[in-house]
């Protein structure tokens, strides 16, 4: 028995564990026949297939959250109390619709001061180049007179310019998301009123790890399937952020979705970055029958199953990739193999 468990940790040094259990399992090829008088195992009808090379692009999945292309916090550029609030959540507004309206009746009074100040200033400007031409006032008088009037149009402009903030508008076409105050609350620069979204163009913002970012490039296309509408979509990469996250060791990549119908903000989503191409060996998925702990594979040699200790990889449909075990050629049991016994011998079902 000890010399049994030096050879088993020889081998697991050596060769690893799953390398160690298939050279285990090829022992037991070379097995002595059963003690005379034993039970000859019956032979079993069963269906045969051959180890395939399989080359397909492997890739990795990333998860992401969808988020639209454009989004905005509007907030009022000058103070005053919100006397009109004309949307709701949900609600889609155009560009250039009004969102919010505010009550400034001093600005509306500085306006009314600018605009008499600046009639006053082009009377004078008049009757001062009136005189001019009579001569009865000098160059400089007229010239005092023409900049009084340029400072009363900037105060004008100016005061227009402030009145105009009192109103807040949409800056593109989009959705109200969030509204951040009512009418009636005090608005003030810095603090918001509403959030809209555009709903033409969404993103999936997605968080790849560093060892993936490198098969990343601007404008590639990349598969992007999205549950909650049950398609697969066609993103593009539009952005790569320069420097990872210090804490995830991610890289934010972003990936233009085009117009689907369903897709929302929020949504989750994975997209599939390509990796190279890999070669690896394929076999029926039921050719594996998994016993406790272990997967095994009965190979087929002269009409005798061989129990063979193998490594699977992914599976897609009715196909099971085989990273170690097998040999490219070999024959197993693609149906039949739950209830077979190594050793046993075989023969192929009838079809």
């Amino acid at each position: 028995m000890r010399v049994m468990s030096k050879i088993h940790l020889s081998l697991i040094r050596r060769f690893g564990w799953w390398s160690a259990l298939g050279l285990l399992a090829a022992g037991c090829h070379h097995q002595p026949p059963p003690p005379e008088g034993a039970p000859e195992l019956p032979v079993a009808e069963v269906r045969l297939a051959q180890v395939q090379p399989l080359a397909r692009a492997a890739s990795e999945v990333v998860l992401g959250v969808v988020r639209p292309k454009l989004q905005a916090t509007l907030e009022a550029k000058v103070s005053g109390r919100i006397e009109q609030l004309p949307v709701e959540v949900g609600q889609h507004v155009r560009k250039g619709d009004l969102i919010a309206a505010l009550g400034v009746q001093e600005m509306q009074a500085k306006l009314d001061q600018a605009q008499a100040v600046l009639q006053q200033a082009r009377r004078d400007l008049e009757r001062y180049r009136q005189l001019l031409q009579e001569e009865a006032v000098t160059q400089a008088e007229y010239d005092a007179v023409e900049a009084r009037h340029r400072v009363a149009e900037a105060a004008v402009q100016e005061a227009r310019t402030m009145l105009d903030y009192a109103q807040v508008r949409a800056p593109f076409d989009g959705v109200i998301t969030r509204k951040h105050a009512e009418q009636g609350d005090l608005a003030a620069p810095g603090r918001p009123i509403v959030t809209i979204e555009a709903t033409d163009v969404y993103r999936l913002e997605t968080d790849v790890p560093e060892t993936l970012v490198s098969l990343v490039k601007l404008g590639d296309k990349v598969a992007v399937e999205i549950p909650a509408i049950g398609q697969r979509l066609q993103g593009v990469v539009a952005e790569i952020a320069p420097a990872a996250d210090p804490g995830s060791r991610t890289f934010r990549v972003k990936l233009d979705l085009p117009p689907t119908p369903g897709l929302l903000s929020g949504q989750f989503g994975r997209a599939f970055i390509p990796l190279p191409q890999a070669d690896s060996l394929q076999v029926p998925a039921g050719a594996v029958v998994r016993r406790g702990q272990l997967e095994l594979v009965f190979v087929v040699t002269n009409n005798v199953a061989r129990m063979r200790v193998v490594k699977t990889g992914r599976r897609w449909g009715d196909r099971c990739e085989i990273l170690a075990g097998l040999q490219e050629g070999e024959t197993v049991v693609s149906e039949g193999a739950d209830r077979l016994r190594d050793g046993q011998r075989v023969q192929p079902a009838a079809p």
